[in-house]
């Protein structure tokens, strides 16, 4: 019988290979984590709205829609158990205009269809009592969705994992993985990192979510059909932070663009008034932020919230999702591949776990170890 440096390694210690390698944890597993990085969570983990979404957009039966909710569910336990700081402020999805509520027809149907508990319908009246201010013809009221600090949330499972006897390993970038013949159970790989003290390890299961390098990672597995490796696409998002008193107490949505949720509005933790992301297909990650995009989003944000001051707007951050879609395409599902897609038994590729992953990190990582062990 084979004998494995850890029992399984996961490529990529973002949320969500954090969650991965905790759910693996907890399921009595030594788990090494491999972070090209410094640090933890410096990728598509560290440029989001750290936004707890309810789960309302996503189609009926798809692992965006049940791990979502699951993971929120899962989400908030967490955060009270490790004294995590979080605020359930509710989501206002808004009509701006009498043409949109169709829109928010549409979402609310998808919204209990989805089993998100305590929806609420409102006027528009109803909507700017509760924020003054607000440009609503009608809204929906979504309690469950709130802000989090991501970061902290990151530590804790980090601190998890070596609890646990594992282990996550900074400045090793994932160089490359080949089977292991006659491994024990059928599966087994040996992982080559590198950085400034090159090594190499054996585990029984691999799991790579590296985010924005997931298609680079699972191309350097050997026996990884190049066929079956989705191809990538980014999609960058500006955000503008801004000056003066926060308008609104909750999330603020107007109704979703083509694949993304759009520009939105939330106050978060430090009591700030941050709106964003836009959506722009981009060739190669970019994280630069134009000031002048400023006036595009003052006439979007406008359309919620009227009273935003002229030149309050400062350029704040940038993210870039990591897409399957094209502009004008279908947006898929997340991607949780297995060996009935790639043939390497042992292995997980997670591909496209952009929004709402954040809020499924703990349920993603729940149905990976699953799979893998039970």
């Amino acid at each position: 019988m084979t004998e494995y440096d850890f029992d399984a390694v996961v490529v990529g210690a973002g949320a969500v290979g954090l969650a991965c390698g905790y759910a693996l944890a907890r399921r009595g597993l030594v788990v090494a984590v491999l972070e090209a990085e410094g640090h933890i969570g410096q990728g598509v983990s560290s440029r989001n709205s750290e936004v707890i979404h309810g789960g309302l957009y996503y189609p009926t039966g798809s692992l965006k829609a049940r791990l979502c909710v699951q993971g929120r569910r899962l989400l908030y336990a967490f955060l009270d158990t490790h004294g995590v700081a979080y605020k359930r402020c509710g989501k206002l999805v808004v009509a701006t205009s009498q043409d949109e509520i169709s829109r928010l027809d549409a979402i609310w149907d998808q919204a209990l269809a989805n089993d998100v508990e305590g929806m609420e319908r409102l006027t528009g009246e109803q909507a700017q009592a509760l924020e003054p201010g607000l440009n609503a013809h009608a809204a929906l009221l979504s309690p469950e969705s709130g802000v989090f600090a991501s970061h902290d949330y990151m530590l804790a499972l980090q601190g998890e994992i070596e609890a646990a006897g594992g282990a996550v390993v900074l400045s090793t970038p994932f160089e490359g993985a080949e089977p292991i013949i006659g491994g024990f159970g059928g599966c087994g790989f040996k992982v080559r990192a590198g950085g400034a003290d090159p090594t190499s390890l054996t585990c029984r299961y691999l799991v790579t979510a590296p985010g924005l390098s997931s298609q680079d990672v699972a191309g350097r597995i050997e026996g990884y059909p190049a066929d079956h490796i989705p191809k990538a696409h980014y999609g960058k998002g500006v955000y503008f932070r801004l000056t003066g008193k926060a308008p609104f107490q909750r999330l603020i949505y107007p109704p979703p663009i083509h694949g993304a949720l759009g520009t939105h509005y939330r106050n978060d933790l430090g009591g700030q008034a941050v709106f964003g992301p836009d959506l722009e297909y981009v060739p190669a990650p970019d994280y630069s932020v134009d000031p002048a995009r400023a006036e595009a989003f003052a006439a979007y944000i406008r359309k919620f919230w009227p009273g935003l001051p002229d030149g309050a707007l400062q350029p704040d951050y940038a993210g870039v999702r990591p897409k399957l879609h094209g502009p004008g395409e279908p947006q898929p599902d997340f991607q949780l591949r297995g060996a009935d897609d790639h043939g390497l038994e042992g292995l997980i590729a997670l591909f496209g776990i952009e929004s709402p992953g954040l809020t499924s990190s703990l349920a993603i990582g729940e149905a990976v170890a699953a799979r893998l062990a039970g």
